[in-house]
């Protein structure tokens, strides 16, 4: 008889347990979510996090505020990321940079491949090799030649050490053979403002952020570094096309959270991004901005993470470049 009622007793407690457990998950969001952007404002990682926001407010119901914490090539926002509360209310804004970092840095104080949970690939964006017009070099090979006749003479702009726009360039020098100086920034901005002011002379920039200069003739596109052309500039060539073989980069967007969150906040999360995705005037926002929607499930996304882990691992390596 005792024994049945601990039993019984055991058998209420955990159903008490489970059902305030499903209200927790169901009460979520009753406040506002900080969506932590690594870099500063008008960068391509900005520009994607501000979409994806004004789509996801209305439908959980709270806002989904943005707010940029840059520095470090992205680590001090996706540190601040790692240690906050997994409670589903601070998200970061993840891209190609964190996985590059991991091989990169040596003494980040955390992993990104494993102290943060996979929420949503967003969208995957070339990377365009851009010069300023007083440049005179009209084509790769062109400007090619010119950095071979003046090696450690062109500088070279990026969006921060280990971000792809730095890896980029670092993956053209190796396969074409030329000597550039590479000028680090805090963002895409400040680089692409340094680069329309011609105090610096090429960039392999995110095609978000600066297909406006290009269509706008403020800044000169040499090529796409994917294997295929964007379909928004099909007369740019790949990189590819224009003589440097093997060379393939891209850029992606996507959301990660604090590990401990709980799958049933990982899964709305990512329910109401892909929501977001399949809507017509999100495809046509990303595709101005130079991106292509990606939407596809938690497990997805954490095996094309590490899938970039190890790639780039191989470029850092073959680079030879380290941040301390």
């Amino acid at each position: 008889m005792v024994a049945r009622i601990a039993a019984r007793t055991v058998l209420a407690v955990l159903a008490l347990a489970l059902s305030c457990g499903i209200a927790l998950a169901q009460a979520w969001p009753s406040k506002p979510i900080r969506y932590i952007v690594p870099f500063p404002p008008a960068g391509a990682t900005d520009i994607l996090a501000r979409i994806i926001a004004d789509k996801i407010t209305p439908t959980l119901g709270q806002p989904v505020v943005v707010e940029n914490r840059p520095g470090a090539a992205g680590n001090v926002g996706t540190e601040m990321v790692v240690k906050a509360p997994a409670d589903g209310y601070t998200i970061l804004q993840a891209t190609v940079a964190q996985t590059i970092s991991e091989t990169l840095y040596t003494n980040l104080a955390f992993s990104f491949g494993q102290d943060l949970a996979p929420v949503a690939l967003i969208a995957r964006v070339p990377n365009v090799m851009i010069v300023h017009p007083s440049v005179p070099a009209n084509s790769v090979q062109e400007f090619i030649a010119l950095a071979k006749s003046r090696p450690g003479q062109i500088n070279f702009a990026s969006s921060g050490s280990g971000t792809s726009i730095h890896m980029s360039a670092e993956m053209f020098k190796m396969l074409a053979g030329v000597d550039m100086v590479h000028i680090p920034y805090k963002g895409s901005g400040p680089a692409l403002a340094d680069l329309l002011g011609g105090q610096v002379s090429v960039m392999f920039d995110n095609l978000t952020s600066s297909i406006g200069h290009i269509r706008s003739g403020k800044l000169r596109a040499l090529a796409i570094t994917t294997a295929v052309r964007f379909p928004g500039l099909p007369d740019l060539p790949t990189m590819q096309e224009a003589g440097v073989a093997g060379y393939e980069a891209s850029a992606w967007f996507g959301i990660v959270a604090p590990k401990a969150m709980s799958r049933e906040i990982v899964n709305r999360l990512n329910g109401e991004v892909n929501k977001a995705l399949a809507l017509p005037d999100v495809k046509e926002k990303l595709l101005q901005q130079g991106a292509i929607a990606a939407p596809g499930s938690p497990e997805q996304f954490g095996a094309f993470i590490q899938n970039e882990i190890t790639k780039w691992a191989k470029v850092v390596k073959a680079s030879g470049a380290k941040v301390e």
